[in-house]
């Protein structure tokens, strides 16, 4: 919870160790969860947190409604508080009272209705003034929609901080269970070219989201690919990369890493557009039981169709494996 180059990937992203000549980035927190979305990431720029407990109200503006855009995020900007000072989780507002002397009813009454988005009393708001509330915390508190309660905020934050420490220690496991668990879609012939061949196909698609009268729409898979190819952007500018699909090595529906090289990320056969889990685990099943002969030998034992048999030849997953079974003579 408290290694440095764990949370300094909140703020800066210094410890993926990757050649800023080829890539930099205002923080580290791609794929982590809760932080690692371009909303949350943006927070994370404006206001570089430190510390857990930045994060743990990070967490609480990120949930809120109205907590965030056109409240804290102005505060902040205009430099009338700083992050630790505004109003993050709802539990904040009665330590907050209490710590000002006010009765601890009514901080309890105040954070209630504030966080269910009713706003201030006369009488609260007279109260607050009294006992020297500032003007920008009480108008903070009438603007308030919805809080959330900092137990859930600090759940959160150490799930990403544990996370976060495989990213920095241990990034093939990182990378392994992201891809696997995080990836909604997966464009193969792409993330085995490189990082030139990455970024060519995510400015393909920003070019073409940005352009509304594109020739060809952004579906809603490229969409969700382009996430996926942020991460392998990220991976290769780490010295990682993303390996072929391999007959003999690829597990059938989860992303893994070579025992011999941890940097080489090994994809599923699932991975291929139409082949789905039930035939990835017969292809897995049938090289367990034995080598495959050949090409012929690798339909008999799979539910492989032909069209995918070619799918697997065209990403040279079936080279020095002969048409059909031959016995020699000789």
């Amino acid at each position: 919870m408290n290694d440095p180059e764990t949370l300094s990937l909140f703020y800066c992203d210094d410890a993926l160790k990757a050649d800023p000549r080829v890539y930099k980035k205002e923080t580290g927190a791609l794929g982590l969860p809760e932080f690692g979305t371009r909303t949350t990431r943006r927070v994370l720029e404006e206001t570089r947190p430190h510390v857990f407990s930045d994060l743990v109200i990070i967490s609480g503006l990120s949930h809120g409604t109205d907590v965030w855009a056109g409240n804290a995020e102005s505060l902040i900007q205009q430099g009338i508080c700083t992050l630790s000072e505004v109003i993050g989780c709802r539990d904040d507002i009665m330590t907050y009272l209490l710590a000002k002397n006010l009765e601890p009813l009514m901080s309890f009454k105040i954070m209630e209705s504030v966080r269910k988005g009713k706003g201030l009393s006369e009488e609260w708001e007279k109260a607050m003034k009294d006992h020297d509330v500032p003007d920008w915390y009480i108008d903070s508190c009438k603007k308030i929609k919805y809080m959330f309660p900092k137990a859930h905020a600090v759940a959160y934050v150490m799930m990403a901080v544990r996370i976060a420490w495989y990213k920095v220690h241990e990034p093939w496991n990182f990378y392994v269970q992201f891809l696997t668990l995080r990836c909604d879609a997966y464009e193969i012939e792409t993330m085995t070219r490189g990082l030139e061949a990455i970024r060519e196909r995510m400015n393909d698609i920003q070019s073409r989201l940005a352009d509304r009268n594109a020739a060809v729409p952004v579906s809603n898979k490229e969409k969700s690919l382009f996430d996926t190819l942020e991460v392998c952007e990220e991976l290769y500018a780490r010295g990682y990369r993303i390996g072929n699909v391999d007959l003999y090595h690829s597990k059938a529906r989860v992303f893994s890493y070579d025992p011999q090289d941890h940097q080489v990320i090994i994809p599923p056969f699932t991975v291929i557009d139409g082949l789905g889990g039930n035939v990835a685990d017969s292809i897995e099943r049938a090289r367990n039981e034995a080598p495959f002969l050949s090409r012929e030998d690798i339909l008999k034992r799979t539910q492989l169709s032909d069209t995918l048999m070619k799918k697997l030849g065209s990403l040279g997953c079936l080279e020095g494996i002969s048409e059909r079974n031959q016995l020699s003579l000789f």
